[in-house]
């Protein structure tokens, strides 16, 4: 098939990467606002003529819709900051193509009580359209990362293998990763960090429905697997809150990461001195948007892959009754910052991160994962996805846990 990538940074660069030479795979465009940076790539990949180069402004619907048109895709990739999304799911159902993303589109705080009450949730804008979807027969596969991603995979597969009735399907994103070097430094994009980590955390309870929290509440210490150890987490805003409940039907859902108390207090100072906006103000006769000094001043998550140390660990803890007793597990993917450059030479939650779409495509492209509307990867059968991983070799493993441990 023939894809469209928008965006190639750290997640971008790896999907190119690894999806090099997949016999599924005729051609895959790479597209960036920075055609350096595309050129860049388009070398690592090596091979031209399958990856051929654009420049592309993601904010704009005509301008992708016009590549789409040119280079005849099939599906579009989209791989570059959620505030983006909107332009690219609108561009591809538009030029009546099917769409995959790993982050779906923004949130907006409630006006008056943002700390209890959901204004417009993650992906709302994107299922609003889901009939227009279903009606043309289009695919948009939402969601489609890490986390949210391979968690929900995990998630669907607990549901149909592991419990009679699940009870909580709890995300919890740790390890003991660390980048060296550097006073601060981010593992992903520092924009999207800011947004998901400083907007109002959501929660789902079955008998509540969603609500919100102020950010960094509800601090647990999660024991990570793999010899981690106990880490603090606390709840953030994320997308399997309000993806997990459409499929699945878990009593509660909830999303905790494990931040660390220096990383916490530099957020917090950003908020209180106002560079987390993204609204734009004048600076001695220039517009800028003080979150993108805050992005321009962070090192690039793309170039601090060899100074990152330790492990990143994704999972989700599912909690519930089977045959008639409590169960609980931690079905997880670890990967190795220095053992990851070893390997594929990718920043490891860029190769985390990326790996996911690769697959979702290539059981796309082999009609094993087929539908139509707006859905995420918990809508479909998680036993092909995880059977690749097994082929490919990328780890996945099960802790179980002692229940109310």
């Amino acid at each position: 098939m023939k894809v469209l990538l928008v965006g190639l940074g750290t997640v971008g660069e790896a999907i190119a990467t690894i999806s090099r030479g997949r016999p599924w795979l005729e051609t895959m465009v790479l597209a960036d606002y920075d055609l350096d940076r595309a050129r860049l790539v388009q070398a690592r990949v090596g091979d031209a003529d399958a990856h051929p180069v654009e420049r592309v402004d993601a904010g704009d619907r005509s301008e992708v819709v016009a590549l789409i048109r040119k280079h005849a895709v099939d599906l579009v990739m989209n791989a570059v900051d959620p505030r983006f999304v909107m332009p690219l799911f609108d561009a591809a159902f538009e030029a009546d193509v099917d769409y995959m993303d790993m982050a779906v589109s923004l949130s907006e705080p409630h006006p008056t009580d943002p700390y209890r009450v959901p204004g417009v949730k993650l992906g709302d804008r994107q299922f609003a359209k889901d009939a227009a979807w279903r009606d043309r027969g289009r695919l948009a596969l939402v969601g489609m990362g890490m986390d949210p991603g391979l968690t929900e995979v995990f998630a669907a597969h607990a549901a149909r293998h592991l419990f009679d009735e699940i009870d909580g399907l709890h995300v919890r994103d740790g390890g003991d990763l660390r980048i060296e070097g550097y006073p601060f430094a981010t593992v992903f994009s520092i924009w999207t960090t800011i947004e998901e980590c400083l907007n109002p955390p959501i929660i789902f309870e079955r008998e509540r429905g969603w609500y919100t929290t102020e950010p960094f509440s509800e601090p647990e210490h999660f024991v990570f697997p793999e010899g981690v150890g106990p880490v603090e987490c606390v709840n953030v805003e994320h997308e399997e809150v309000t993806l997990l409940p459409r499929w699945l039907k878990p009593r509660r859902v909830d999303f905790k990461y494990a931040l660390g108390s220096e990383f916490i207090d530099i957020l917090k100072t950003l908020h209180r001195l106002g560079l987390d906006s993204t609204q734009k103000i004048d600076v001695q006769g220039v517009e800028v948007a003080p979150r993108d000094v805050v992005m321009a001043l962070t090192p690039d998550p793309a170039t601090v892959g060899e100074a990152m140390v330790g492990r990143a660990i994704v999972g989700t803890w599912v909690t519930g009754w089977k045959d008639g007793a409590r169960r609980e597990v931690y079905l997880y993917q670890m990967a190795d910052g220095q053992e990851t450059m070893r390997t594929t030479g990718l920043q490891v939650v860029g190769w985390q991160t990326g790996f996911n779409p690769v697959l979702a495509m290539e059981l796309y492209a082999e009609k094993v994962w087929t539908g139509a509307g707006v859905l995420g990867a918990e809508a479909f059968d998680p036993d092909p996805y995880l059977a690749l991983m097994d082929r490919y070799g990328i780890h996945h493993a099960m802790s179980e846990l002692t229940p109310a441990s």
